[in-house]
């Protein structure tokens, strides 16, 4: 059973959201907040799978609150995925650097919602299609000013931890990554649980990034 918390400040978005989630016979909505705070101390203390979090709340915003849960001095971090109205590259950024597992807009087809839920729940992470494009394009325009530092994969990483990380970059799952690579999905994430930190990151999504960022992987 996949265990949620939903941290929004509107009660109606909060309610549709958790009726959504309930329908789904392998996802539990275990609490609702209405702020960062409260969604820090109710994932520590209830240990989600999942938190669904909203960017603007009162006191606390939802990417500092991101921080605190999955940031890179959180020893046990708890995965979260950002949902928001607002379609600003400030919060899509900041979300990502706060170490959130995935990014989707409130507009999102109810399906697309669920699915998001599902893989940062297994560890994949998520992106919404229409914020994909752009994320790769900022990385490129920030990284002409850097030099090339590809061989940096090579000395962090084994030949197998590098050819994880390619595959991580075409959007394959762990499944899809151990079909083509002929091992167990199990090798899969004993790889990556140990490249992530070796990359000084906290989620796939992330190492997707430090790929780009990087020039491991470019585009086409």
């Amino acid at each position: 059973m996949i265990r949620v918390v939903i941290a929004d400040d509107q009660p109606l978005v909060r309610t549709g959201l958790a009726t959504l989630l309930g329908l789904e016979p392998d996802i539990e909505v275990v609490a609702e907040v209405a702020d960062g705070a409260a969604a820090v101390e109710a994932a520590r203390a209830m240990r989600p799978d999942v938190v669904c979090m909203d960017v603007r709340m009162p006191g606390l915003y939802g990417i500092a609150a991101t921080r605190e849960l999955t940031g890179p001095d959180v020893a046990d971090p708890i995965p979260v995925l950002i949902l928001t109205t607002f379609d600003v590259d400030e919060y899509l950024f900041g979300a990502l650097e706060a170490g959130a597992a995935g990014f989707l807009l409130k507009d999102a087809e109810p399906a697309v919602v669920v699915d998001a839920v599902r893989s940062v729940a297994a560890g994949n992470g998520t992106l919404a299609d229409s914020l994909t494009k752009r994320v790769v394009q900022e990385l490129l325009t920030r990284r002409r000013t850097q030099p090339v530092t590809a061989a940096r994969a090579h000395e962090l990483l084994t030949a197998r931890e590098l050819e994880i990380l390619l595959h991580l970059a075409q959007g394959m799952s762990n499944e899809e990554i151990a079909r083509s690579l002929v091992v167990e999905v199990s090798t899969v994430k004993s790889h990556l649980a140990r490249m992530l930190p070796k990359l000084g990151v906290r989620s796939r999504l992330q190492a997707v990034v430090w790929a780009y960022q990087n020039r491991v992987v470019d585009v086409a």
